[in-house]
């Protein structure tokens, strides 16, 4: 993804401005912020999780099949809750069955479905990963009172509920 390193200032924004007159140069460079804090903080969780050989597709596949009673669902039911495609959780799936990390067990009942469990290696993965994730999480949340937490939650679902302004 390319990521926006030099957010531009109201001068720049201005002329933007002066060639197309709905810009509001004010909402502009909130919107670019906050795009960029979302883009920096992802980056950001992409690099602590390579230190343990993971990305975050990956990992956000073991964590919802740690999420299953018996650590274990279809494909179609993970790609749907990953908001991904099937042929990408295909991808993902194959990468952490290579690692050891899932196994594709045959369903009971139906041999030609398969269900992906989350094997016992899969959880040392997690194990290893999740308590350096929680504190750092903890640290950077810790940079708000919990007022400033809750209006942030709030704001930000509110900004996710204009998402279909680009669609």
């Amino acid at each position: 993804m390319l990521q926006l390193k030099d957010l531009p200032n109201a001068e720049v924004l201005s002329k933007f401005a002066e060639r197309y007159p709905d810009a509001d140069i004010h909402k502009v460079l909130q919107f670019l912020t906050v795009l960029r804090i979302g883009s920096d903080l992802s980056l950001m969780l992409d690099n602590f999780l390579a230190g343990y050989g993971l990305l975050q597709g990956r990992w956000w596949v073991l964590i919802l099949l740690m999420r299953e009673a018996d650590l274990t669902t279809t494909p179609s039911i993970l790609a749907s809750k990953a908001g991904v495609s099937r042929a990408t959780m295909t991808g993902l799936l194959d990468g952490l069955e290579r690692e050891g990390l899932v196994s594709r067990v045959a369903d009971k009942h139906d041999r030609r479905r398969l269900a992906i469990q989350l094997t016992a290696a899969g959880q040392a993965k997690l194990d290893q990963v999740m308590p350096a994730y929680y504190q750092r999480v903890n640290a950077l949340m810790d940079s708000l009172s919990s007022t400033e937490a809750e209006e942030l939650i709030q704001s930000l679902k509110s900004l996710h509920s204009q998402q279909t302004v680009f669609e």
